[in-house]
This record gives structure tokens, sequence and C-alpha cells, in this order.
């Protein structure tokens, strides 16, 4: 299809996770859709379980797709069984795959006919972003030549060695099902290995998936799923009393491998005198919450640590602009958003170099931790705590350095390169396009010559 230059690109874009009002995987789809609706003519489908969320957003291009009875019965089996208490995640996603299975191919028998008769330029499948389930409507946009995108996916990174018992805690033992399904489900393969571009939010993954499928570097390229809101930059005036208390923030669910407890074990191991200089913060929830509890009770830390519980985000923005380090030691995090929104308050981070958050920070803007072992991740976190309550100078220099990093994960600015790459796919389909009517009609005139 020949774009014209006086409109924009018609976009038909899937996200089954889309909300207005999550947080995690909906709420990223739905900051590409509103920030792409912007830049290009959008047609949104999602689950009908997002609509009530989007009734007073004001947009008439979203379609839903409603679940049958039978796999909302389904739905409740599959909670009862792998989501009480501690969530079995990768038993989950395993039972999970015929409710998004329904969705997948009712998304192709509403869009397929549009797809084949050119209604789109470009058709971009965002949510589910792991790596693990096929999309039917890439065998109409092939059949009319139609680029199909992907992404940005994320997912696939093992638990670091050295962490075996908090693996353990989270059923990593299960994780095979993930490699099982690449051969089971059908059109998994053909998804990655016909699609014409592929956004990839972490290098590991990128690599992975280059490796699985032998993607060459052209169709695939790196774009961090997370992003952060213009109006969400706030560079934060703190104080620089030099005997005030320094601030240290958490946040993030109260699971093992988020590593809530490295932050409150490397606090119980500082010097008396620094450890009274210090406040920690942990704002989330879990069913970790009641051993960390324990734990500071048992290291004498009540005075330092709070507790804050689960709170709404707009609440959790003060939390980051109050703190004044923050300290995030997750072992194996596909996207971390709350790094980023540490970054727009120019908090200075201390994270695990190891999937998403590594890329995130910059050595100017934080610390970053090789994951060698829960002891090493505990003594080097005491150490960059240590450092960072006795350097001022470094704080203040990291905290400007995190909020100029955080600029370049505006949400504008991603649907942007996205969109470029959208335009970049088309152009190369109609080349291939023009090329293969060149071929017919060649091949006509070799035929009536003869």
């Amino acid at each position: 299809m020949q774009k014209s230059n006086n409109r924009k690109l018609k976009i038909l874009l899937i996200a089954e996770q889309c909300n207005p009002d999550w947080s995690s995987v909906p709420f990223v789809g739905y900051n590409f859709f509103k920030e792409i609706n912007q830049i290009a003519d959008v047609t949104l489908v999602t689950h009908a379980r997002n609509q009530p969320d989007f009734e007073n957003k004001g947009y008439d291009n979203i379609v839903y797709i409603s679940e049958s009875n039978a796999i909302k019965q389904y739905y409740q089996s599959v909670a009862s069984l792998a989501m009480k208490g501690q969530v079995n995640w990768p038993l989950y996603h395993l039972l999970s795959y015929p409710i998004y299975a329904e969705f997948d191919h009712q998304v192709y028998q509403a869009f397929k006919q549009q797809v084949l008769q050119g209604q789109y330029d470009i058709v971009h499948a965002i949510t589910p972003m792991m790596p693990r389930y096929p999309y039917k409507i890439i065998k109409a946009c092939q059949k009319k030549n139609i680029p199909f995108l992907l992404g940005p996916i994320n997912g696939g990174i093992p638990f670091p060695a050295g962490f075996e018992e908090t693996a353990k805690k989270e059923n990593a033992s299960l994780n095979f099902l993930r490699a099982l399904g690449r051969y089971l489900i059908p059109g998994y393969v053909e998804t990655y290995k016909k699609a014409t571009h592929i956004f990839s939010g972490s290098t590991y993954t990128l690599n992975l998936v280059q490796k699985l499928f032998a993607i060459p570097d052209e169709r695939i390229s790196l774009l961090h799923e997370n992003g952060i809101e213009n109006d969400f930059l706030m560079e934060v005036e703190r104080s620089q009393t030099s005997d005030r208390p320094i601030n240290l923030l958490f946040v993030g669910r109260l699971v093992p491998y988020k590593c809530a407890d490295v932050v409150i074990e490397a606090i119980g191991k500082l010097e008396s005198s620094l450890q009274n200089r210090v406040k920690l913060s942990i704002v989330g929830d879990g069913y970790e919450k009641g051993n960390l509890e324990k734990m500071v009770q048992d290291l004498h830390l009540e005075s330092q640590v709070n507790f804050a519980g689960w709170i709404p985000q707009q609440e959790t923005f003060n939390y980051y602009r109050q703190a004044d380090v923050f300290c995030f030691p997750s072992i194996r995090e596909f996207g971390g958003a709350v790094v980023i929104e540490a970054m727009a308050c120019g908090l200075p981070c201390i994270v695990v170099d190891y999937g998403g958050i590594g890329e995130y920070v910059t050595e100017e803007a934080g610390f970053k931790i090789e994951p060698r072992s829960r002891e090493y991740l505990v003594e080097q976190m005491k150490e960059k705590i240590k450092i960072l309550v006795e350097d001022q100078k470094l704080r203040t220099q990291m905290s400007a350095n995190s909020f100029e990093r955080a600029k370049e994960f505006i949400w504008s600015n991603k649907a942007i390169k996205m969109h470029e790459v959208y335009e970049s796919a088309l152009a190369s389909s109609n080349t291939v396009s023009d090329s293969s009517n060149e071929s017919n009609q060649l091949t006509s005139k070799e035929f009536h010559t003869a």
C-alpha cells in the first residue's frame, strides 16, 4: 500500500493488555497507544475487561473483544489453582494460553478481511509483552504484504547464578514450560520468524530472540518498553543540611526476587553512626511482607525502616520526591518502571546490573551491582549506601545525571521512534511490492512474446 504524504499512517494496534488505570504491562500498553494515537490514525483492539476504565477517556477508536462464558469459567479455575497465596507464575502462564488463544482467534476473525482489503498500513501487536504467544493475524498481513510489527517484547531472563534459593521460592524449576511452548503452540515460531520487525525491551531478550529464530539485525531493535510522562519529570530541590537523615526508598512488590530484604540487611550492617542517619521507606505489598517485618525487628531497625504498604501511584510520587536514594536490588527484572520513575525525580539509583534495569541506570546516574551472590549483593549495597550518605557532592551530581537520563524515556519520544520504524517498514514493503509487480509484468510480456 502506498502512503499519501498528506495523511497519517493507518495502524491496527493489538494490545490485549491495555488499561489507563492499571499498572505494569496494561499501563505500558496504554501509554504506547495514547502517544501513537497522537501521530497516527490508530484502531486499538483490546480485551473487553479494559472497557470500563476507557469509558471516560474520550476515545472512539477502540474495539473490545469479549471472552466466552466457557473461558470466563476456565479463568476462574486457573486463578484458583495458580494465583492463590504465592502466585505460581510459570504454571499460570502455561494454563492461561487458552484464554489468550481465544482472544487472538477473535481478533483474526474480526480484522482479517480489513487487513486483506488493505485498510491498514501497519499491524502492530504490543501486548502481551512476554515472548510466549503467537499472533494469527500475521497470516493476513503476509497475504497482503502488510508490515507486521511485534513488541517491545521482554522476558526470558533466567535467575542469575548464586541465587538458587530465591529461584526456588519463585518456582523457577517450572520455567522450562516456556521453552516447551515454542514447540507446542501453533504459529509461535512462525510469528517470530516472519514478523517484519521486532522491538525488544532488553538486550538480553534481543539476543535470545535473534538466536532462537535466526532474526537478522535489521529486523530487530532495542526499545525499552517503560517510559515516563513529560510532566512527571521534576527536579527536586533537596536540603543540603549535612546532619539531616538521608531517605532511602524501595518501591515494588514484596516478593523474593525483588530483594527488599537485601536493602534491610545492608542497613543492618552499617556502622551505628551511619545507620542512625538513614531512613528507609518500603512502598509496596506482597506475601513477603511478614518476613521482612520480622527481619526489621530482629535487626532492631524499627526506627530506620517504615512499611508504607500499597498506595496509589500519585502518593508514590510523593515518596520519590522526598527521597534521596533509590535502592532496588531486584535480581530478575524485565522492565522495572519504578527505576525510571525514580530517575525522573532525580534519585541516584542502586540497582543490580542484570536485565532491563541494568540498562536504564548509567554509571553517572547511580551504582550497578553485579549479581554474584546474595552475600555479595548485601555487602555491595551496604558500601554504595555508605558512599552516597557520606558524599553529598556525589549524591547531588548523580541526582542531576539521573534526571537527565530519565528524559530519554519520555513516552512521546518513544512513540516517535516507533513511528519511524513504521515508516521504514512500510517503505520496504512498498519496494518489495513494486519489485513483485515489475516481475509479474515482465513475465507476462515474455509469455506474450513467446
